[in-house]
C-alpha cells in the first residue's frame, strides 16, 4: 500500500518533479510549517544546496518526509534554481478524553495508550485509530470484559489540532462456568479444583469472574502443588479459553502432563562454606530419602542466607541444584554457598527523636559502627526500640555505601509518641459515689528514659499517694533501678458490695531488674509498710476475728523476687510474641504478719494480618499465711471483676462474700481473656486505638470450704471493646454481656476507664 501511494504521488501530486530536469539546487525554501522546526526537516531531507537534484533524489526526499509521521502531504517545486518544498503537517491532538471506563483507572488507560504514541502533543495519525481498540481491549479482556464496547471520535480544532474522545461501555466480567483439568492421573480434578480460585464456584455460590492474571496465577498454583510432591517434570502443556457467543462466560482446560515422582538420594554442600557443615544441614528443611519439594527447598535456601546475614554476609548468595536421575526417579541435590564479602556497619543514624536522647536510643541497639553486620542484630534492635513505648513507630533501612561492596548504614527513624500520661477518671454510680483520680506520669522523663510517677488518687472509697523513680540503666550493664514511696487510705465502708473495714498503711520499697539475655530478665526487691486496720460501724465476722488474732496495726518487711521472658514486638500494641512471668511476694518473720503471694502471667499474640491479631491473656494468683498468721490476711486477697478482669462485672465483686454478704476476694483467683483485635471501624488511626471483641472468663476463690456453688462457678461475658491512646492516657471502653450472671452479682455492662496502666 505504502509503494503505491509512493507512486500515486509521483504520478499525481509531484508531477512538476517528474517532468523537470535534473538542476543544481542553490537553495531550498520550505513553506507550510506550523509547528515543526526547520532544524527538524533539514535533518531528515536528504537533499543539500549545491547537490544535483534528479528523479531518484526527489522521490527519496519525499519519501524520507513522509516516513517522519509529521505530515500528511509533501510537495516539490523548482523555482529557478531554488527547490521549494510545500508540506502539510498532520493535526497535532490538543486533548485525549477517556469516558465510561471504572475498573481501570484514566491515568494506567492513558499509559497504555502512550505505548502505542497517542500521548497529548503529539501528531495525530488516523492509522492509530485501529490500535486504539485494539491496545484497549486488550486491557480489559485481561480483567476478562470480554463484551467490552469502544467507540472512538475525532473532533478538528483551530490551528490544526485535534481532540480524541474514547468511550468505553466496560461491560460485565465474564463468569467462568468450567475449569477441567486433563491428563492428571495421580490426583483427582476435584483436590486440584480445591487449590484455586478460578475453580467455577464461589465460596458465597454462583460463579466466579474470570480474571487473565489470576488464570496465570492459579496454573502456579497447581504447578507448585505438584513441585511440591516430587513431580519434578510437571507441565501445563496448553490452556484453551473458550468463550461462548454472549462473551458471558468462559470455559477453561488445562492440558497436563505430571510425569514421574523424584525422591531426594543425597545432599551435597560446596562452596565456601562459613558455618559447620552440621549447622548447615541442621538448617535445612530437606532429607536424603524424602520426597523433593520444591517448596522445602526454597525454605532452606532462606534459612541459611538469613543464617548467614546474622555472621555478617548481608550478601551470600546460595544456590541448591539439582541433578535429576530420570531412570531411578531420584534427585541429588547439591547447596552451593558463595558467602561473599563479609559486611561491616559503617554509621548508625538515628532521626525523627526530637524529645529522646540518641543515647537512649543507642543503648538499646544491638549492633554497634564497625560490627559485623546481622541482620538479626537489626530486627532485635528494632524491637527493643518498639518495647520502650515511646515511640509510636520505628522503622529501619540499611542502604549499601557507595563505592564500598563490603559496608551499608543503619538508618533508625523513629516517630515519637507523647510520653507524659495525665491520668484521671471521673465517674458516679448509686453505690460508690463520685469518683476522682488524678496521676501525672513522664515514661521518658526529659528525654533520658527514665520514668517518673506521681499518683493522687481520690474517691469516697480511698485516698492514695505515691511517687515512684525508674532508671532503666542504673548500670552500664542495663540492671534498672525503682524506688517507691507510697500512703494509702483504703475506705471499704463507703462501698456495699465488698466487706466494711478502713485501712491506713504507707510504705517505700526497692526493686532491681537483672536482664538475663534479650529476652528474659529477674527481678529482686525490699519493702517497708505499716497498716492500721479500722473495722466499720457493723463490721463482718471476718474482719472481727482477725483483729482478736493479730491486732490491728501491722508492720511488714517483704521481699520480691520475679522472672519474665517477653518477645512481643512492642510494649503497646503488641500484635506478635508472647509474655512470660512468674512474681512472687513474702512477709518475712519479724513483721506482725507472715504471709507469701504468688502470681503467673501468660500472655500470647498471633498475628492475623497487617491490622488484626488474636490475643489470649491467663492471669492465675495464690497466696497463703505463715507463722502464726494462720491465713493470708483478707485485706491482701485477691479481687477479680472489672475492665481489667472479667468485663461486665463491677470490680472486685466475685467470688466469697463474707457474713454480711459483701464481696471480700479471696487468697486465689484466675482469669482468662481471649481478643481478636480488628481494624477500628472509627478511625484509620490504628497507631493510637484498638478494637476488639473479648470472651473474658474468671473467678476468685477462697481458701476455706464448703464453698457454694456461686464461688466455683466461673463468670463469663463477651463483649466489645476500644483502646485509645490520648494524649492525657489511656481511654478504656467496653461493652459486654455477662453470660452466666446470677442473681445477687453485681454487673456493669458499660464500663469506662481513663488513664488505666497496660
Amino acid at each position: 500500500m505504502r509503494v503505491f501511494l509512493y507512486i500515486y504521488l509521483c504520478l499525481f501530486v509531484t508531477l512538476p518533479v517528474c517532468a523537470f530536469e535534473s538542476f543544481t539546487v542553490k537553495d531550498i525554501r520550505l513553506e507550510g510549517l506550523q509547528r515543526t522546526s526547520v532544524g527538524t526537516v533539514f535533518n531528515y531531507l536528504p537533499i543539500k544546496v549545491g547537490d544535483t537534484l534528479n528523479r531518484d533524489l526527489s522521490v527519496r526526499a519525499i519519501r524520507s518526509l513522509y516516513k517522519t509521521g509529521f505530515f500528511k502531504d509533501v510537495r516539490l517545486e523548482r523555482e529557478n534554481d531554488v527547490l521549494v518544498i510545500f508540506l502539510a503537517e498532520k493535526p497535532a491532538i490538543a486533548s485525549i478524553t477517556l469516558e465510561g471506563n471504572s475498573d481501570i483507572s484514566t491515568d494506567q488507560l492513558k499509559d497504555a495508550l502512550k505505548q502505542i504514541g497517542l500521548v497529548e502533543g503529539r501528531v495525530f495519525n488516523r492509522s492509530l485509530l485501529d490500535n486504539i481498540k485494539i491496545e484497549l481491549q486488550r486491557q480489559y479482556f485481561g480483567l476478562g470484559k470480554y463484551g467490552v464496547n469502544i467507540t472512538t471520535n475525532i473532533t478538528p480544532l483551530q490551528r490544526n489540532r485535534v481532540d480524541v474522545d474514547i468511550r468505553i461501555a466496560e461491560g460485565a466480567k465474564a463468569r467462568v462456568y468450567e475449569l477441567n483439568i486433563v491428563g492428571n492421573q495421580v490426583f483427582p480434578t476435584t483436590k486440584l479444583l480445591s487449590q484455586v480460585e478460578l475453580s467455577g464456584v464461589s465460596m458465597f455460590g454462583g460463579r466466579q469472574n474470570y480474571s487473565k492474571q489470576v488464570l496465570t496465577a492459579d496454573i502456579e498454583t497447581i504447578k507448585s502443588y505438584y513441585l511440591d510432591r516430587g513431580y519434578i517434570n510437571f507441565s501445563v502443556d496448553s490452556t484453551q479459553v473458550s468463550i461462548t457467543p454472549d462473551r458471558q462466560d468462559v470455559y477453561i482446560t488445562l492440558n497436563v502432563t505430571e510425569g514421574d515422582q523424584f525422591t531426594i538420594n543425597k545432599i551435597k554442600l560446596a562452596g565456601e562454606l562459613i558455618l559447620d557443615q552440621k549447622e548447615m544441614m541442621s538448617l535445612l528443611e530437606i532429607a536424603e530419602g524424602e520426597i523433593f519439594s520444591r517448596k522445602n527447598v526454597s525454605i532452606s535456601r532462606s534459612k541459611i542466607i538469613t543464617r548467614m546475614t546474622e555472621e555478617g554476609y548481608a550478601f551470600a548468595n546460595i544456590n541448591i541444584v539439582p541433578d535429576i536421575d530420570k531412570t531411578r526417579r531420584t534427585v541429588e541435590l547439591t547447596v552451593f554457598v558463595d558467602p561473599g564479602r563479609r559486611v561491616y556497619v559503617r554509621r548508625i543514624n538515628i532521626s525523627g527523636n526530637t524529645k529522646t536522647r540518641d543515647e537512649v536510643i543507642r543503648r538499646e541497639l544491638r549492633l554497634f559502627e564497625n560490627s559485623a553486620f546481622s541482620t538479626k542484630l537489626v530486627a532485635d534492635s528494632q524491637t527493643r526500640l518498639n518495647r520502650l513505648g515511646f515511640f509510636e513507630s520505628v522503622n529501619v533501612e540499611t542502604p549499601a555505601v557507595p563505592g564500598a561492596n563490603d559496608l551499608v548504614d543503619i538508618n533508625y527513624k523513629v516517630t515519637e509518641r507523647p510520653t507524659g500520661s495525665l491520668s484521671a477518671g471521673i465517674g458516679y454510680s448509686d453505690q460508690n459515689g463520685a469518683l476522682f483520680t488524678f496521676a501525672v506520669s513522664q515514661e521518658n522523663f526529659l528525654g533520658t528514659g527514665k520514668r517518673m510517677g506521681v499518683n493522687l488518687s481520690n474517691s469516697q472509697v480511698s485516698d492514695k499517694y505515691s511517687i515512684d523513680y525508674t532508671d532503666p540503666y542504673h548500670t552500664p550493664e542495663g540492671i534498672s533501678r525503682r524506688l517507691s514511696i507510697y500512703s494509702e487510705n483504703f475506705d471499704a465502708t463507703e462501698l456495699t458490695a465488698t466487706s466494711n473495714y478502713t485501712t491506713n498503711s504507707y510504705g517505700a520499697s526497692v526493686h532491681y531488674g537483672i536482664p538475663v539475655s534479650e529476652r528474659q530478665s529477674l527481678s529482686i526487691g525490699a519493702g517497708y509498710k505499716t497498716t492500721e486496720l479500722i473495722p466499720g460501724g457493723t463490721p463482718a465476722t471476718e474482719i472481727t476475728d482477725f483483729i482478736t488474732e493479730n491486732g490491728d496495726a501491722y508492720s511488714s518487711y517483704t521481699v520480691d523476687l520475679g522472672w519474665s521472658f517477653d518477645s512481643r514486638n512492642r510494649a503497646i500494641f503488641a500484635d506478635e510474641g508472647n509474655l512470660y512471668s512468674v512474681s512472687a511476694e513474702y512477709a518475712m518473720p519479724g513483721g506482725d504478719l507472715e504471709y507469701s503471694k504468688v502470681n503467673l502471667r501468660y500472655v500470647q499474640y498471633l498475628k492475623l494480618s497487617d491490622k488484626s491479631a488474636l490475643m489470649l491473656n491467663l492471669l492465675a494468683g495464690y497466696g497463703r499465711g505463715h507463722g502464726d498468721t494462720e491465713k493470708l490476711p483478707f485485706f491482701e486477697n485477691f479481687f477479680v471483676g472489672g475492665s481489667r478482669s472479667v468485663r461486665g462485672f463491677r470490680a472486685g465483686t466475685l467470688g466469697p462474700k463474707d457474713s454480711l454478704g459483701n464481696a471480700i476476694g479471696g487468697s486465689s483467683r484466675f482469669v482468662g481473656n481471649l481478643e481478636l483485635v480488628l481494624p477500628n471501624p472509627l478511625s484509620e488511626q490504628s497507631s493510637s486505638t484498638r478494637f476488639s471483641l473479648f470472651y473474658d472468663v474468671g473467678q476468685v476463690f477462697g481458701d476455706e470450704p464448703p464453698y457454694t456453688r456461686n464461688e466455683l462457678e466461673f463468670k463469663k461475658s463477651v463483649g466489645v471493646a476500644l483502646l485509645w491512646l490520648t494524649p492525657v492516657g489511656a481511654m478504656r471502653f467496653s461493652l459486654a454481656d455477662p453470660i452466666n450472671a446470677q442473681p445477687g452479682d453485681e454487673t456493669q455492662k458499660f464500663q469506662f476507664t481513663l488513664g488505666s496502666p497496660f
